[in-house]
């Protein structure tokens, strides 16, 4: 039954006829590849229906006539789903070739002929598509694509014979070099870069730790520099240390003395303009009779100098230099005047370090030291009754000059009291342990004026000999003098004052006296002519008497 429906071939369901209007089909025509091969199965519809071309429908007597609906989109060229019919028997579309598109004016390879350069046909209707619904014989021109470079290689073939619809083929082949050997270069490129990572590390790590040594010796990579105080005009006050060295080194020389047996280095001080220098006996005597004496002055000159006179009892000698101008002499003070804790200063050449500047101050007055003693007979023993200080005083120090805060001359350095028996284990002198002692300036001023004047100098005696060996307190008279002499000098001091052999001697001037040689230094204190006041016991009563003090040359 017809029941008023069209017959013949379904319309597309975009021509299909509004509701309320009836549209007349046309019949399909076959396509070329339709007619070179028609089978049921591959039988396709390929035509579609024009609209603009179509009849107009006669309207229908109960339906009043209506302009056709313009289609809601385009019309598929290729009938694909889901604007074209169902997928199965759907035309398959042409293929557009990955090929680029040659530059203007390159020829087309002969596959190419007849196509756009990108694979599309260019004739007016390529064979198995279809027509353009609007316009018969249109033909689709694809988009302009960038310039791109001529090609250079012939393209694969292979491009030209697939069809991703068709049955699998042989697989594809990405034309170029072999992929093992691209791996390589990379691997080597890898390994390049490695090596090249390793050895800049190894020469970041060189450098860095160059630059921190240095940073850290250095302290920096800039230079620095420490503030620091101008120069000043470099004067001091005269009665400090440096203005008191400043002050006496020009008058303090060094002295080197050579012998036929032995040498030694000492210290002295000029006395006058004429040449004169003071300075120990101990110093000057390994010179003996034909030594040699070399004087050397605080500026570096040097000069000859010969004995003028020495005496051992006293540790003192002169010396003289001749043919010198511009000597300096060192001022005297007074001793008499010192006072323990007056401060002082020491100068001289300790163990031969000439100009060597000491200080400290005045620890005691009236020591009684004796020095000497090397020959054993008693010769060269001298009695001094000394300044203690503890100015550091060492070997080589002997004959310098210790003076005040004026710069004047209290004492010469003669002794020094060592922490052992007074010599190392090689033979040599200890050093200072802060007991030194000075022979008192009034007593070397003294001597060194009888050493000028006539060569040699006088000690004050009482002229008696005494009992080295008592060790009772006090100073005993002895029995008998030497070679078989009285232990008592007639007609000398202290005959006529009532002194006898036994008598203990405990007193000089008030002064108590605990041996012999306390006594000798007391005396020696003195010169010839003093009249002194002696205090002494005899078959155990305490005696008092007074005495002038007579004369004896030293040697």
């Amino acid at each position: 039954m017809e029941d008023g429906k069209p017959t013949g071939p379904k319309a597309k369901w975009w021509s299909r006829p509004a509701p309320g209007r009836t549209t007349r089909t046309a019949p399909e025509e076959p396509s070329p590849a339709q007619d070179t091969a028609p089978t049921a199965d591959t039988t396709r519809e390929t035509a579609v229906t024009d609209m603009t071309d179509a009849p107009t429908p006669e309207p229908m007597a109960s339906v009043p006539a209506a302009r056709p609906a313009a289609p809601l989109h385009q019309p598929d060229e290729y009938s694909t789903p889901p604007y074209g019919g169902p997928g199965p028997w759907a035309p398959a579309p042409p293929v557009q070739r990955p090929v680029p598109t040659p530059a203007h004016g390159t020829p087309v390879p002969p596959q190419y002929a007849g196509t756009n350069g990108a694979g599309i046909p260019t004739g007016p209707t390529a064979p198995g598509a279809p027509a353009h619904p609007a316009a018969p014989g249109f033909t689709p021109t694809p988009p302009p694509s960038p310039p791109q470079q001529p090609q250079t290689q012939p393209q694969s073939t292979q491009w030209l014979q697939y069809d991703p619809w068709g049955a699998p083929r042989r697989p594809l082949t990405n034309p170029g070099p072999p992929l093992g050997a691209d791996t390589g270069r990379k691997k080597n490129r890898r390994g390049s870069l490695l090596i090249g990572a390793v050895l800049l590390a190894l020469v970041a790590g060189g450098i860095g730790g160059g630059i921190g040594a240095y940073i850290e010796r250095n302290g920096g990579l800039t230079q620095v520099e420490l503030p620091q105080a101008g120069r000043n005009s470099g004067g001091r006050a005269p009665d400090s240390v440096a203005g008191i060295a400043a002050s006496a080194l020009p008058s303090v020389v060094t002295l080197h003395v050579s012998g036929t047996t032995e040498s030694g280095t000492g210290t002295g001080f000029v006395l006058d303009n004429s040449g004169h220098i003071l300075t120990n006996n101990h110093v000057v005597a390994p010179a003996g009779s034909s030594g040699e004496i070399t004087v050397t002055f605080s500026g570096g000159e040097t000069a000859r100098a010969e004995i003028v006179g020495k005496d051992s009892g006293y540790d003192l000698a002169v010396v003289k230099v001749t043919g010198v101008s511009g000597l300096k002499p060192l001022p005297l003070g007074n001793s008499d005047n010192v006072r323990v804790g007056d401060p002082v200063v020491a100068i001289g050449a300790p163990f031969d370090l000439s100009n060597t500047v000491t200080s400290g101050i005045i620890s005691a007055k009236d020591r009684p030291i004796t020095a000497g003693g090397e020959k054993g007979d008693g010769s060269d023993v001298s009695y001094v009754d000394a300044l203690q200080t503890d100015a550091p005083i060492n070997p080589g120090n002997s004959g310098g000059p210790l003076v005040d805060t004026d710069a004047h001359v209290i004492g010469i350095n003669s002794a020094i009291r060592a922490a052992d028996s007074g010599s190392s284990a090689e033979g040599g002198q200890a050093g200072s342990i802060g007991l030194g002692f000075a022979i008192p300036i009034n007593q070397g001023k003294r001597v060194a004026e009888e050493l000028i004047n006539t060569g040699k100098a006088t000690h004050p005696v009482i002229g008696v000999t005494l009992d080295m060996k008592y060790t009772g307190d006090g100073a005993k008279v002895g029995t008998e003098g030497a070679a078989g002499k009285p232990a008592v000098t007639p007609d000398g001091p202290g005959a006529k004052a009532g002194i006898r052999s036994g008598d203990i001697i405990t007193e000089v001037d008030g002064q108590r006296v605990h041996s012999g040689e306390e006594l000798i230094v007391k005396i020696r204190a003195h010169r010839p002519g003093d009249r002194l006041d002696l205090g002494l016991t005899r078959g155990g009563k305490d005696l008092s008497i007074s005495l002038t003090l007579g004369s004896a040359t030293g040697t």
